[in-house]
């Protein structure tokens, strides 16, 4: 009906399926009201917010992670952020950019509660404990344990990352592996897992988190870096070099100093 009117109205128009200069769309609702427009305004698109429960996103100070904040969010999940800094190793500059971040994001992911994990002890039991090499491999697998804590005490059911597959020593495939392996009862979503640096840099752009990210203040995954990190980590070669330090007193030390911002 209404493209009838349209041609008899405009009598040297003609229909075109496949390549029109111009398309019409009506949305007819159930109150008897109809919209009639011709240009669609492209959006973020994905679930609301809360649809798929909530999450804990472990946010650094770099690029990858708030872009999987945003992505993870637009499938439906609200989420809180779990921020590691190592003063005096790291600045407050660092910790105040992760919450500038965290606040950038709220534009799009909601409220954000930050738990905020003071890890200087645990790097340097690290440091002076283990073969250097695993540093970074047992660094992370106690991340994830603090990060399985905190969601079970805060009931949030997901652990988020931003690593991307072959990155950086700590993100290969047998990393990842024994990174996750410590976690026992949650999933770890990993939003930005195919994407090369370009993409995420793009959505990071566009999100408007790409310029607080790149500022200089390191976080604490630059804290003592090895020389030549492990990139695929033994399983039983790390659980021996954990062995030399008490890791439940340290995760236990970390919690109990926690400290929560609402964004």
């Amino acid at each position: 009906m209404l493209g009838e009117i349209i041609l008899n109205e405009n009598p040297l128009s003609k229909v075109d399926l496949y390549n029109p200069e111009i398309e019409y769309c009506v949305d007819i609702r159930l109150n008897g009201k109809a919209y009639i427009f011709s240009d669609n305004i492209k959006c973020q698109g994905g679930l609301p917010l809360g649809s798929a429960g909530k999450g804990l996103l472990l946010l650094s100070g770099g690029i990858d992670s708030p872009v999987a904040g945003y992505l993870i969010s637009k499938r439906g999940l609200t989420i809180d952020a779990l921020h590691f800094h190592s003063y005096p190793y790291t600045s407050e500059q660092a910790k105040d950019k992760v919450i500038t971040l965290a606040k950038t994001l709220t534009n799009y992911v909601g409220n954000i509660n930050i738990h905020i994990i003071s890890f200087t002890k645990v790097q340097e039991a690290i440091h002076m404990n283990c073969a250097s090499e695993y540093m970074i491999t047992i660094m992370r697998r106690i991340m994830m344990r603090i990060a399985e804590r905190i969601c079970e005490k805060y009931k949030l059911g997901a652990i988020i990352t931003g690593e991307s597959l072959g990155q950086v020593a700590s993100q290969t495939m047998q990393s990842m592996t024994v990174t996750g392996q410590v976690v026992k009862q949650l999933p770890i979503f990993r939003p930005c897992i195919a994407m090369d640096k370009e993409e995420i840099i793009k959505i990071a752009k566009d999100i408007e988190t790409f310029e607080t990210s790149i500022l200089p203040y390191e976080d604490c995954c630059t804290v003592f870096l090895p020389k030549n990190p492990v990139i695929r980590p033994d399983r039983i070669k790390v659980e021996r070099e954990e062995n030399k330090i008490n890791i439940e007193k340290l995760i236990e030390d970390c919690i109990a100093n926690e400290e929560i911002l609402h964004l």
